[in-house]
C-alpha cells in the first residue's frame, strides 16, 4: 500500500481553498512531513482554472520535491444543479478536471455528491470551509422532488464517470456526512444505476463510522470497488477528522478487511480541522506504518 497526505491538511491550514501562494506552501509541508504520495483539489471554478493556469508550476514543485500526486478532485457542486444550464458548465468544468489530473500524471479522479436542493437553515455542509461536527436545519420546498434530484445525480455521475474512463482514469466518488450520497448503501445504489465499473468509492473512514457503520462489513460490502482510502479517527458520535488513534475505529480489523478484498492502493491520511495538525499528520503517518508492518504490508 501506498501511504499519502490528504489535501484538508492544505485546507485546515490556510482556507478553502487555499490561495496560490499557500496551496505551493502546503505541498513543500507535506514533503517535509515525509509523504511521497498526495493529492489535490480545485474547488469551484476560480480556484480550478486558477490551477489550470499555473499547473506547470505545480507539477515541477512536486517534480522537484520527489512527490506524486494521485488524485485530483474538482470540486463543482453544480454538476448535481437541478438547472440544466449549470449543469452543463460543471461539465465542462469537470473536463478541465481531468486534464489536469491526466497532466499530473494522477491514477484517479474524484468527484461528491453535493447537497440536494433543500434550504438550509444555518450551516450548509462544506459551503465556505470543510468543517465537521454540525447540526443542520433543512426545510423542503413543497416543490422539491427527490426522484428529479435522484435522476440528476445518476446523469451526471454516468457521464464524468464514461468521460474519465475515457481518459484512462478511474472515477471515485467519496460518501460524506450531509451530502446525497452519504453510507455505503447508498453508494452501492448509485454504482448500481450507473452501471459503470469504472466508478468505485473513496472509503472514507471518519465519515462511514460517523454514520454508524461497521467499517470491516462496509468494506466487505464494496470489496474491489474500493479506489482509494481516505484515514482519520473519531468517536464515531461525530464526523470529525482526528489523528489515527484518537478515537474507537478498530483499524486492525479495517486493515484486515482491505488486505482479504486485495486492496493495494493509496492510504491518505485525511486529519484535519483540529490542533496541532503538523503534530498529528506526523503521529498519524507513524501510526500507520507501525501498524502495517505489525501486519506485514507492505508499504510502497
Amino acid at each position: 500500500m501506498k501511504i499519502g497526505s490528504c489535501w484538508l491538511y492544505a485546507i485546515s491550514k490556510y482556507g478553502y481553498p487555499p490561495e496560490l501562494k499557500d496551496a505551493y506552501r502546503s505541498i513543500e509541508e507535506m514533503a517535509n512531513l515525509g509523504f511521497k504520495y498526495i493529492e489535490l483539489e480545485g474547488v469551484k471554478e476560480k480556484n480550478l482554472l486558477e490551477i489550470e493556469r499555473n499547473k506547470e508550476n505545480f507539477k515541477k514543485l512536486c517534480d522537484r520535491l520527489g512527490l506524486k500526486i494521485v488524485n485530483f478532485c474538482p470540486v463543482i457542486p453544480d454538476l448535481v444543479s437541478l438547472d440544466e444550464e449549470k449543469r452543463h458548465k460543471a461539465l465542462e468544468l469537470f473536463k478541465i478536471g481531468i486534464g489536469l489530473a491526466n497532466y499530473f500524471g494522477c491514477e484517479l479522479i474524484q468527484t461528491d455528491s453535493y447537497v440536494p436542493a433543500l434550504t438550509f437553515l444555518g450551516d450548509r455542509p462544506y459551503g465556505e470551509m470543510v468543517d465537521f461536527n454540525r447540526h443542520f436545519k433543512v426545510f423542503v420546498d413543497p416543490n422539491f422532488s427527490w426522484t428529479k434530484q435522484w435522476n440528476v445525480l445518476v446523469d451526471s455521475i454516468k457521464k464524468c464517470t464514461s468521460l474519465a474512463r475515457d481518459a484512462a482514469l478511474r472515477l471515485c466518488l467519496e460518501p460524506r456526512v450531509g451530502e446525497m450520497i452519504s453510507n455505503t448503501d447508498a453508494l452501492l445504489r448509485l454504482m448500481d444505476a450507473v452501471g459503470n465499473e469504472n466508478l468505485g468509492a473513496v472509503f472514507d473512514t471518519a465519515h462511514l463510522y460517523a454514520q454508524k457503520e461497521i467499517l470491516p462489513l462496509s468494506i466487505e460490502k464494496l470489496a474491489k470497488k474500493i479506489f482509494y482510502l481516505h484515514v482519520a479517527d473519531n468517536s464515531g458520535l461525530s464526523n470529525e477528522h482526528l489523528g489515527l488513534g484518537r478515537g474507537t475505529i478498530d483499524w486492525e480489523n479495517v486493515f484486515a478487511a482491505l488486505v482479504k478484498n486485495k486492496f493495494d492502493g493509496c492510504v491518505a491520511i485525511d486529519v484535519g480541522r483540529i490542533p496541532n495538525i503538523d503534530e498529528e499528520m506526523r503521529n498519524s503517518k507513524k501510526f500507520l506504518e507501525d501498524l502495517l508492518s505489525k501486519m506485514n504490508i507492505m508499504i510502497r
